[in-house]
C-alpha cells in the first residue's frame, strides 16, 4: 500500500463528532489529501462500560450482570436502557428522520440478536449437561463489538453526508461462520480498499480464533490498531485522545504547570501502561516498536499541536524526568514465611499463580529473604480470594494487604547522579512517607510507594522539584 497512517479514536473524542470531523478528518497531520489514512475507531464514551462492566469502578453492565447466574434477569434491563441511550445518542448526530430510522435499525438489529443469544444461552444453561462459565469469554467478545461497530457504521454514515468517501470495515465478525486469525481477519478486509480514494472507517473490536479479549481485554481495540499499521506497512500510527500526553496529570499540578512531552519512547510508554495510564497497550506497542513505526498521541482539541511523538530509538539529549504519573487503590500483597529463605522460588511461583488463576495486575514487587510483597491492581474481592488460597497453600505464613498508591518519575534516560535522593528528600519536605521504592538499573523510572492519602501531594511535589524549576517547553532536563 502507498503512504499512509492508522489513527485511532478515543471514545470521548468518538462523542463529539464535529470535532472529530474538523479538527481530525479535515487536518491531516502528515499531507492535504483527505485519504491514506485509516481510522480505528473506539465505542462513544461510556458504551463499552455499559456493554461489559465499569473500566474504574467494577459496576456490573450487561455482560457483568448476566455472567452473576442464570437464574437472574436484571441483565435484560440493562440491555434495555443500554438499547435507548444508543438511540438517544443517535438522535443527537441525525436530524432527519429517515436517516435516524437506519441508524436505529443497523444498531438495533445487533442488539435484539444479542438479546436472543443471550436468552437461548441462559436457557440452556438451566440445563444440568451446560455450565455457563464455559461461554463467558464469548460472550464478553459478543458484546464487546456492538459498541465499536455502532460508532464506526454512524461515523461512516455521518463523513459520506459530508462529501468523504469513507467506507465502513467491519472486523466484528458478526453472524460469521468463519473463525479466522486476527492477522487473517484484517487482511481479507483491505484486500479492496483504495486509500487513494477511500477512507476506512474501522471497528475497534475485531473477531479472531483465539479471542482478542482473553489475552488483551479492554485493549483489545489498540491491539486491532496496532496490528493494521503492522499488516498495512504504516509510515506513522497515531492516537487522537481527549487530552494530551503531559507531564503530570494538569487536574492535579495544574494546567500552566503541566506541559506535553513532545518526545520520548517506548519504553516509557511501558512505563505508563503498567501504571494502568491509557498510552497504549504494551503488547499493542511490542508490534510497532519491532516493525519500526512511530507512535504519536495527539490532543483531538488541540488541532495545531503535534502532539508527542513515541519511537524505539529516542533517548533524550540531557538525562531528564519527562512525567510524574501514579496509580491509587493499589493493594500491597505481603507474604512473610521464616521457611521462605533458601526456597523462595517455590513461594514465587506458587504466589504468581495464584495471582495469575484470580487476574490481578501486578505493577511492581519486593522480595528479601523471608518476605515476598506483590503491588497489586485489584479489587479487594480478587485480594481476598488470593490470600485464602495462599494461606491453605502455606499454612504457616503470615499474609498482610494494605491499601497503597504508587507515584513514579519516568523518562528515556535519568541515569542523573543524586536524582534518587533529591526525589526522597522532596517527598520528606512534604512529610510524605515513603513505604517502599524501586530504581532499576536501567533508570526509566523510580517507583514510590506511599499511603493512598499522600498521593495529590506525591504528584504535585514531584513535579514541582524534577519538571516545573524546568524549561517548559521541551522534556525537563535535571542535569543543570
Amino acid at each position: 500500500m502507498s503512504f499512509h497512517t492508522v489513527e485511532k479514536i478515543g471514545g470521548t473524542s468518538m462523542s463529539d463528532y464535529v470535532a472529530v470531523r474538523d479538527n481530525i478528518i479535515l487536518k491531516p497531520v502528515h499531507h492535504d489529501s483527505l485519504y491514506n489514512r485509516i481510522f480505528v475507531v473506539s465505542a462513544y464514551g461510556g458504551i463499552t462500560d455499559l456493554l461489559l462492566e465499569h473500566k474504574k469502578t467494577g459496576q456490573p453492565g450487561v455482560f457483568g450482570l448476566f455472567a452473576n447466574g442464570i437464574h437472574d434477569d436484571s441483565w435484560k434491563q440493562a440491555l434495555a436502557d443500554l438499547k435507548q441511550k444508543i438511540f438517544t445518542i443517535n438522535e443527537s448526530f441525525y436530524k432527519k428522520p429517515d436517516n435516524l430510522e437506519r441508524a436505529n435499525q443497523f444498531i438495533g438489529e445487533r442488539l435484539d440478536d444479542a438479546e436472543r443469544c443471550l436468552a437461548d444461552l441462559q436457557r440452556l444453561c438451566q440445563h444440568g449437561h451446560f455450565e455457563l462459565d464455559m461461554h463467558l469469554e464469548t460472550v464478553r467478545e459478543m458484546l464487546a463489538s456492538i459498541g465499536e461497530a455502532h460508532s464506526a457504521w454512524n461515523m461512516t454514515q455521518l463523513l459520506q453526508r459530508d462529501g468523504i468517501d469513507a467506507i465502513f470495515v467491519d472486523l466484528t465478525g458478526w453472524q460469521t461462520d468463519k473463525h479466522l486469525p486476527l492477522d487473517e481477519r484484517i487482511k481479507i478486509a483491505f484486500q479492496d480498499v483504495d486509500l487513494k480514494k477511500q477512507l476506512p472507517i474501522v471497528t475497534g473490536y475485531a473477531h479472531s480464533d483465539d479471542g482478542l479479549m482473553s489475552t488483551f481485554d479492554r485493549g483489545y481495540s489498540e491491539m486491532s490498531f496496532s496490528r493494521i499499521a503492522v499488516l498495512t506497512n504504516a509510515s506513522e500510527a497515531i492516537i487522537h485522545k481527549e487530552f494530551h500526553l503531559s507531564s503530570a496529570d494538569p487536574r492535579l499540578v495544574g494546567e500552566d504547570n503541566a506541559v506535553p512531552i513532545g518526545r520520548t519512547n517506548y519504553d516509557v510508554a511501558d512505563q505508563l501502561a503498567n501504571l494502568g495510564m491509557e498510552a497504549i497497550h504494551p503488547k499493542a506497542a511490542k508490534g510497532l516498536r519491532r516493525n519500526e513505526i512511530a507512535l504519536r498521541v495527539r490532543n483531538t482539541f488541540e488541532p495545531e499541536h503535534a502532539g508527542t511523538l513515541i519511537t524505539g530509538d529516542y533517548i533524550s539529549a540531557t538525562p531528564c524526568v519527562e512525567i510524574i504519573a501514579g496509580c491509587k487503590g493499589v493493594y500491597a500483597f505481603e507474604l512473610f514465611d521464616q521457611d521462605m529463605a533458601g526456597n523462595i522460588d517455590v513461594y514465587d511461583r506458587e504466589i504468581l499463580t495464584m495471582i495469575d488463576r484470580f487476574k490481578a495486575h501486578i505493577i511492581s514487587k519486593d522480595i528479601n529473604a523471608n518476605t515476598i510483597t506483590h503491588y497489586l491492581s485489584a479489587n479487594l474481592k480478587t485480594i481476598k480470594r488470593i490470600r485464602n488460597a495462599l494461606q491453605e497453600r502455606f499454612v504457616d505464613a503470615e499474609i498482610n494487604q494494605q491499601k497503597v498508591a504508587i507515584v513514579s518519575a519516568i523518562g528515556s534516560d535519568m541515569k542523573i547522579p543524586g536524582i534518587l535522593a533529591k526525589t526522597v528528600g522532596a517527598l520528606a519536605k512534604e512529610n510524605i512517607s515513603v513505604l517502599a521504592m524501586h530504581q532499576s538499573m536501567r533508570q526509566v523510572d523510580m517507583q514510590f510507594i506511599i499511603n493512598e492519602d499522600d498521593y495529590d501531594d506525591a504528584i504535585k511535589s514531584l513535579h514541582s522539584v524534577l519538571v516545573e524549576i524546568h524549561d517548559h517547553g521541551r522534556a525537563i532536563c535535571l542535569a543543570s
